[in-house]
């Protein structure tokens, strides 16, 4: 049985107030902004990116942005007046708040696998569907699509990909409006588990995950019984976090309550 969300949250603005340290990791697409079938107009909800700057100030504080996408689609789409660490790609590159970036490699066989699941693009267009290209991945896309055709093209992918030569080096993952081919080695979960390892190397802080898709599950199980998990989204749906939040307005309440608490407690 879930206990009540208040308990988790009142819980951990107490430890919040006394923490030396603090990390708030944030999913990007479905939690920081809402869906858009044109994802360069995904913009953040209204009163995110003020909250975020007030938070990215505070000198005790990381603030690290988690997202699928390729960092260089990502980054134009937030207006902050600071730098953030951002990890992009489920993991896969990584840029630091000074500018340094790194890419984890391919292997020439996910490399082939990846070529070959690109040939189906003019197939997945004409069906209706659209094909983002990322750095070890392919993301198809169907928002938009009416049910039957969404069916439709999904049911082609899964033929398609069962017959894929390279099959085990990518990755089958279903996310809110599609499915991604990526290749195997890197996730949320990863990122979350950096991240706590760097924490460790430093001094004890407080940690919280914010993210809205089944990407993200890989985060929570990550962070179990190491900070707090919080699921933002419309409706509920399964998951592994303990704390659920309908944007845009419980996403802005727990942003504003982070940034009073470190304020004052800095």
């Amino acid at each position: 049985m879930r206990l009540p969300d208040s308990i988790f949250l009142e819980s951990f603005w107490s430890a919040l107030v006394a923490a030396p340290r603090a990390v708030l990791l944030l999913d990007y697409d479905g939690t920081l902004a809402p869906f858009h079938i044109d994802p360069a107009q995904a913009r953040p909800y209204p009163g995110v990116e003020p909250l975020l700057n007030r938070i990215g100030r505070l000198p005790n504080d990381r603030l690290v942005i988690v997202s699928g996408r390729w960092l260089q689609d990502l980054r134009p789409l937030l207006t902050l007046d600071f730098e953030p660490e951002m990890w992009g790609c489920h993991g896969r590159e990584r840029r630091l708040s000074d500018g340094r970036h790194s890419l984890v490699p391919l292997s020439e066989a996910a490399v082939q696998a990846l070529t070959e699941a690109d040939s189906w693009a003019a197939t997945v267009c004409a069906l209706g569907g659209r094909v983002e290209r990322k750095p070890g991945s392919l993301a198809f896309h169907w928002r938009g699509l009416a049910p039957g055709q969404q069916r439709s093209l999904q049911l082609d992918l899964e033929g398609r990909f069962a017959a894929l030569t390279q099959a085990r080096e990518v990755v089958w993952h279903d996310f809110d409006g599609g499915i991604e081919l990526r290749a195997a080695g890197c996730d949320k979960g990863q990122v979350v588990s950096h991240v706590l390892a760097e924490l460790d190397a430093g001094s004890a802080g407080c940690v919280a995950y914010l993210g809205d898709d089944h990407t993200d599950e890989d985060a929570f199980r990550a962070l179990q019984g190491r900070g707090l998990r919080v699921l933002v989204r419309p409706k509920w749906h399964t998951t592994a976090a303990d704390v659920w939040l309908r944007p845009p307005d419980g996403l802005r309440e727990f942003l504003g309550r982070w940034a009073d608490i470190r304020e004052r407690a800095r």
